[in-house]
């Protein structure tokens, strides 16, 4: 039984990856208009569908909104009895349809034509009604839907989803949607939070672990121990010269030659650390630290040292 459930469950997957597959080789040029139409236009996008399709476009409505592009899920119902005046005429509309004939999709058509609001359809039939009343038809092929009863949308959702994806990640490069936008719109999320935090708000600026190069193991291991930051910064006067970190001073006690405690800051500092600056956001410092393996920053600014910054500390932002 549970043999037959596993090759059921990845004949869904197969059968909704080969669906994407052939869509991603069926768009063509009206998929660019339709990109073009949009980044163009003045208004918002509304997205309208009913049932699983609404579902879909909800999402996809979502995905828009945070990465630039204005959107909202209008439901078809409520459109056909008040809500349409929400619409302005330089808006427009995306209709999810999977047959191309909902009914109640199908009633706001004829407003819509009226008001001459752009309409970008999203069938599996290009021949449909919908389709053809459309100004873009985004068509995303006929398909065996993954239920057993070939019933339940499935496979058709899935496409549905999956362009729409595709629409607002292709919109987000005509924009030049950046990091630093996408947490304008994620303020609550971490990821959010982690691009609008700078890191002069979260480095250490006060009482810094510094040594100078002469200094020996017994000031730069009461410096370390002293300000509890795993590092000390070696300063010559007021140039930076090196980092030492809990690993160097612990290397260069079992690896040294000389008596364990006969060597200075610059026998054992790094000549060349990493550096940051003081307005770089979180989130960047964050995947520079894991890629490099560094677990503290030195903070400059106008190339001077202001502060030091942890792993740990950005690790805490939430």
């Amino acid at each position: 039984m549970s043999d037959n459930l596993l090759d059921l469950a990845r004949n869904v997957f197969r059968l909704e990856a080969k669906a994407i597959t052939a869509l991603s080789d069926k768009i063509d040029s009206t998929f660019i208009n339709t990109v073009e139409h949009i980044y163009n236009s003045k208004g918002r996008v509304v997205i309208c569908g009913m049932g699983k399709s609404g579902h879909i476009g909800k999402k996809i409505a979502a995905t828009l909104a945070s990465t630039g592009t204005p959107s909202f899920f209008m439901h078809p119902s409520e459109a056909y009895h008040g809500d349409l005046g929400m619409l302005t005429d330089s808006d427009t509309v995306i209709l999810i349809s999977n047959s191309g004939e909902t009914e109640e999709v199908m009633k706001l058509v004829p407003t819509l034509k009226h008001r001459k609001i752009s309409i970008i359809s999203i069938t599996s039939n290009p021949e449909s009604t919908l389709s053809r009343l459309s100004d873009y038809n985004l068509d995303i092929g006929a398909q065996d839907e993954a239920c057993l009863l070939g019933l339940a949308p499935t496979t058709s959702t899935t496409s549905t989803l999956a362009m729409g994806d595709a629409l607002a990640v292709c919109l987000m490069q005509k924009r030049g949607f950046k990091p630093e936008n996408f947490a304008l719109f994620h303020p609550g999320g971490s990821l959010g939070r982690k691009l609008l935090t700078k890191v002069r708000d979260i480095m250490v600026s006060k009482n810094l672990p510094i040594v100078s190069p002469n200094d020996g193991f017994a000031e730069i291991l009461s410096i370390i121990t002293k300000c509890r930051l795993g590092v000390c910064i070696v300063m010559d006067e007021n140039r930076l010269a090196g980092i030492i970190t809990d690993g160097d001073l612990r290397r260069a006690l079992l690896n040294s030659e000389k008596s364990r405690f006969d060597f200075s800051a610059k026998e054992i500092m790094t000549t060349t650390p990493v550096t940051v600056d003081v307005e770089e956001s979180a989130g960047t410092i964050e995947s520079l630290m894991i890629k490099r393996k560094i677990n503290e920053l030195i903070v400059t600014e106008n190339d001077k040292v202001v502060g030091i910054v942890q792993l740990y500390n950005v690790g805490n932002i939430t």
